[in-house]
């Protein structure tokens, strides 16, 4: 599936505007994530784009978040190299996984936030945001406060963690247009 193709299943299941957001910045730094990595940058934008394309519907139910999503991807006709680790990444429900797309999925779905919220606290300007602010706000528990820390360091695995503030950085500053900031 391509991006655009990607985008438009999403919005036919998700119509507020945050998440479509969140979805985005999720796939722009699983895509930075694949090409550090040397990974299929293509298909982890896919997967980062439809990560979150049942949470509408589930909403707070994490027994079925992931799931119904993975459903959803399978009945558009999309394999379980997409729908896998859209499953797999409520790690509530399935614990840790090492593979290292679930991996990248869970750290970019989580520093996503963290990067927009510095960027918030920039009067909404990614471009100022840099990895030695993501380096600091991340020591600050109560700073985005929602996104898991613990999911973030995983990728140490396979990127240290300076390259992946500074890569999830650079990958929201470059569709910050689409986030609506500057």
């Amino acid at each position: 599936m391509e991006r655009y193709d990607a985008i438009v299943l999403l919005q036919e299941h998700v119509a507020k505007e945050s998440l479509i957001g969140h979805c985005r910045a999720t796939a722009a730094i699983m895509r930075a994530t694949a090409e550090a990595m040397g990974e299929d940058a293509d298909l982890w934008e896919v997967i980062g784009i439809l990560h979150d394309i049942d949470y509408e519907e589930v909403g707070e139910d994490m027994e079925r978040h992931g799931d119904v999503g993975a459903r959803m991807l399978i009945t558009a006709g999309l394999g379980e190299e997409v729908a896998g680790p859209v499953r797999r990444h409520n790690f509530m429900k399935y614990g840790d996984t090492d593979t290292p797309v679930d991996v990248a999925l869970t750290a970019a779905d989580n520093i996503s936030g963290l990067v927009i919220a510095c960027a918030m606290v920039k009067g909404g300007s990614v471009t100022d945001v840099t990895a030695k602010t993501v380096k600091k706000k991340v020591k600050d528990k109560a700073f985005a406060a929602g996104c898991n820390r613990e999911r973030i360091r995983k990728i140490e695995s396979y990127i240290e963690l300076p390259e992946y503030y500074a890569l999830s950085v650079a990958a929201l500053q470059g569709i910050k247009e689409d986030l609506g900031l500057s």
